[in-house]
């Protein structure tokens, strides 16, 4: 298996990690084996500027993770029923993150299904639709509060290089789903992937 990244990957700009994140491999190691996929979509978030980040106001018991420096998973609940994950970064004390939109699946793809629809002959359409969004790819890897403020160089949840891809690839538009800071282009994919929430 491939080297974790380290630290020293995650405690930079929060744009940079964002983009250089996009073709890596999530995984998430469990008793039955292993979840894997590649990372095609991500939303930067920076508190210091931005109206739409969790960490804007400053810390409170929900985001405190966000606060604690690069290389840790921040996961938050949303609408009374989802969770999200995201990939904290930069250093200490500026609330900077980035989400994970998509990933296209690689390893474990029927545990996957079981988590998603409980099931594991999926369609077409299943399959394309089993991690291509925050809820959706936190719900395929089974990933809830328990994994908020994990170290992402420690072996439950872990990142490694994967694709080596060309600026050309990567595409930015602004982010889905906010009302604030909606005119920040801070949303990144990779072009042409079947995996993107929205192409």
């Amino acid at each position: 298996m491939q080297k974790k990244l380290p630290l020293s990957f995650y405690r930079r700009d929060v744009h940079t990690v964002a983009r250089e994140l996009l073709g890596k491999i999530f995984i998430k190691k469990e008793k039955n084996g292993i979840l894997s996929g590649m990372i095609v979509e991500v939303e930067a978030y920076d508190g210091r500027i931005d109206r739409a980040a969790h960490s804007y106001n400053g810390k409170t018991k929900r985001n405190e993770v966000m606060f604690l420096g690069g290389g840790l998973l921040y996961v938050y609940f949303t609408y009374g029923m989802h969770y999200c994950a995201n990939v904290v970064t930069g250093g200490e004390g500026e609330g900077c993150a980035v989400l994970i939109r998509a990933v296209e699946p690689v390893e474990g793809i029927d545990a996957m299904a079981l988590n998603r629809y409980g099931k594991t002959n999926l369609n077409g359409r299943e399959k394309l639709n089993l991690t291509n969004g925050p809820a959706k790819f936190c719900k395929a890897f089974d990933i809830d509060k328990n994994y908020n403020g994990l170290l992402l160089t420690e072996d439950i949840i872990f990142i490694v290089e994967g694709d080596n891809l060309k600026p050309g690839e990567i595409a930015a538009s602004k982010r889905i789903g906010i009302k604030k800071s909606a005119d920040l282009e801070w949303r990144y994919f990779i072009k042409n992937n079947r995996y993107v929430s929205r192409l």
